[in-house]
C-alpha cells in the first residue's frame, strides 16, 4: 500500500487508475450526483471527460503532500463506489474574510451507494489524513438542499458554522471539524 492509500472496514481509498474510466462515467455523468458539485454543475458527457478526471487527480495527487482526491472501491466486489475528497477549499471572496488555504472534506458516490454509511466511513477516513498530515481543521460545504450530505457532516461531528457563499459561486452550509472534536 502506498502512503496516499488507506483502508476501511469496508473500502480502500486509493489513486484512480485508467481501468476506473469507465466507472468515473457512470458517476459523473448522473445528473443526481453532479448537481450538487461546483458553481454551476454539469453531468459528465464523454468518456474523453473520464480519462481526463483521473488523469488529473493521479497528476494532483503525485504533486501534492496532503491534498486528495482519493477512489473509494468497496473491498468485497472490487466496485468503485465514488470519490472522496481532502482538497483546499478556492479562494474565498473577499466580503466574507475567510483566510486562504483552508481544507474541505467531501464524497461524491454513485447512488447505488447511498444510504450505506460509506460517505461518513470514508470521510473520517480522509479526516484521520488531514490530521495526521498537519491540518488543524477541515471544513465541509454543502448545499442546503442535500440533506443526505447534510447528515454525513452531523455524523462526522462536524460543527455547524452557518450559511456562506464564499466558496464555489454558491449558497452553502459550513461545517468545521478539528481532531479534538473526532469521534
Amino acid at each position: 500500500m502506498t502512503t496516499a492509500e488507506l483502508e476501511t472496514d469496508r473500502c480502500l481509498l486509493r489513486d484512480w487508475a485508467a481501468d476506473d474510466e469507465p466507472r468515473v462515467l457512470d458517476i459523473y455523468s448522473r445528473w443526481e450526483v453532479a448537481r450538487w458539485l461546483g458553481a454551476e454543475p454539469k453531468a459528465m458527457e464523454t468518456p474523453e471527460q473520464a480519462a481526463r478526471f483521473v488523469d488529473r487527480c493521479s497528476t494532483l495527487n503525485r504533486e501534492e503532500p496532503v491534498a486528495r482526491r482519493w477512489a473509494v472501491e468497496r473491498k468485497d466486489d472490487g466496485l468503485v463506489l465514488g470519490t472522496i475528497i481532502l482538497v483546499q477549499l478556492p479562494e474565498p471572496t473577499e466580503e466574507s474574510g475567510f483566510p486562504d488555504g483552508r481544507f474541505e472534506v467531501g464524497w461524491h458516490l454513485h447512488p447505488d451507494a447511498w444510504g450505506h454509511g460509506y460517505a461518513t466511513e470514508t470521510a473520517r477516513a480522509a479526516l484521520t489524513w488531514g490530521f495526521d498530515h498537519g491540518l488543524d481543521e477541515v471544513f465541509a460545504v454543502v448545499r442546503p438542499d442535500n440533506s443526505a450530505s447534510l447528515s454525513v457532516c452531523h455524523r462526522l461531528g462536524m460543527a455547524a458554522l452557518g450559511r456562506t457563499s464564499a466558496y464555489y459561486g454558491a449558497d452553502l452550509e459550513l461545517f468545521r471539524t478539528t481532531p479534538s472534536e473526532q469521534r
